[in-house]
């Protein structure tokens, strides 16, 4: 019990007490990625009306497109989306009432992280390849 403290219950532990485990991580991961996917729908509806803007608009958001910075953006945008996907299933699975035992529940989680990097990778692989000035 803490100093001060008069209720007879007892308090929550602080985050750093408790032993750490992939379910959790994968928690907290898809509430962060939500939250990434929010902005990201914001910065698209910014890109898409800088397109809409005329051909000078045009050009300077295609530069940025096939720049580095573009291809990175991609893999982070990709990695997100698909992990936050891929876990949202794992959700409607628990929805239904199935896949609650710790192991399993632990096993998947880092299932989906790792099918997640992986085709976060493919899949930017794959756009960057065909960027033009890309050496194949």
């Amino acid at each position: 019990m803490s100093k001060g403290w008069t209720d007879e219950r007892p308090m929550s532990p602080h985050i750093s007490v408790w032993k750490w485990h992939p379910t959790m991580l994968s928690s907290i991961l898809h509430r962060a990625t939500g939250v990434v996917l929010y902005f990201g729908l914001l910065k698209l509806a910014l890109v898409l009306a800088f397109l809409a803007a005329g051909p000078n608009w045009f050009g300077k958001v295609e530069a940025l497109v096939y720049s580095p910075f573009g291809a990175v953006s991609f893999f982070v945008v990709a990695g997100v989306l698909i992990y936050h996907f891929l876990n949202g299933i794992r959700h409607l699975v628990w929805d239904i009432g199935a896949g609650f035992d710790a192991k399993f529940a632990n096993t998947m989680s880092l299932v989906i992280i790792v099918l997640s990097a992986i085709a976060a990778v493919a899949l930017t692989w794959w756009m960057v390849s065909d960027m033009p000035g890309v050496v194949q």
